[in-house]
């Protein structure tokens, strides 16, 4: 079963003539775009499927271990994982009556609006 993530990493503490080496070794695992690096952290984020029942915690340490071997040290990893298939979301709908006052003339929006604004 696969279920629909975005995750979003940010890697601190890592060799800056890594960098290279670092996006690569995380692009075999998740697509991650929209690098950004500011003050020594690295951070990104991508949607894709955790797919063959594996964790977001066993996801956090596979990563980890990709970043960590392509660093050649520790630096610190944290991974955010947002499940797309089940957000909270809230409904909007307009009635007949939210329909003649939007599409209205001049003189209905003014009505609604109040006098000269």
């Amino acid at each position: 079963m696969s279920r629909y993530y975005e995750m979003s990493v940010e890697i601190s503490g890592y060799s800056p003539d890594k960098l290279a080496t670092i996006q690569d070794a995380t692009s075999n695992l998740w697509p991650f775009s929209d690098w950004d690096e500011y003050d020594n952290t690295l951070s990104a984020s991508g949607c894709e499927h955790l797919c063959g029942g594996e964790s977001e915690q066993e996801f956090t340490e596979r990563l980890s271990l990709a970043v960590w071997r392509a660093n050649g040290a520790y630096c610190k990893i944290s991974v955010n994982a947002t499940y797309l298939e089940s957000l909270p979301f809230e409904t909007h709908s307009l009635t007949e009556a939210d329909y003649a006052r939007l599409i209205g003339g001049p003189q209905e929006q003014q009505d609604a609006n109040g006098p000269g604004r």
